[in-house]
């Protein structure tokens, strides 16, 4: 019998994990846009296309190896995880369309206040579409 620490890891590891990678696609998405936006002039919309897609290549690479630990099928699960990157940014377009540019609420709680739905739904999708 396992202890009830061992028991909710079991439950909740592939998110933790999930989050933790994202973070290193977020940290590796911004220092590449630096490097590539301030340090060698590149536009900043070529700057953050590269950056980002980066990051979420990041992500899926490690997500595959040490998450999921999926390797099958490898080109069919990147172009869904990215698929599901790119509606992740849509939807939080939308949510500062809404909040911030018609109801006034602050863009930057709008950002913080949607990266846990965002986080959740995109967890999700990747589960069960990416890597069911």
């Amino acid at each position: 019998m396992r202890s009830p620490r061992a028991e909710l890891w079991a439950r909740h590891r592939s998110f933790v994990l999930y989050q933790l990678i994202g973070v290193s696609g977020v940290l590796l998405d911004l220092v590449l846009f630096l490097a590539l936006y301030n340090a060698l002039g590149v536009h900043e919309q070529v700057a953050t296309a590269l950056s980002t897609s980066a990051g979420i290549t990041n992500n899926f690479l490690l997500n595959s190896y040490l998450n999921f630990r999926k390797r099958d099928g490898m080109l069919r699960r990147f172009a869904r995880f990215y698929t599901v990157g790119l509606l992740g940014m849509g939807l939080v377009a939308v949510l500062l369309l809404v909040f911030h540019s018609w109801l006034g609420v602050d863009a930057n709680i709008v950002k913080v206040a949607s990266m846990p739905v965002v986080a959740v739904l995109q967890f999700t999708v990747n589960k069960r579409w990416s890597f069911g």
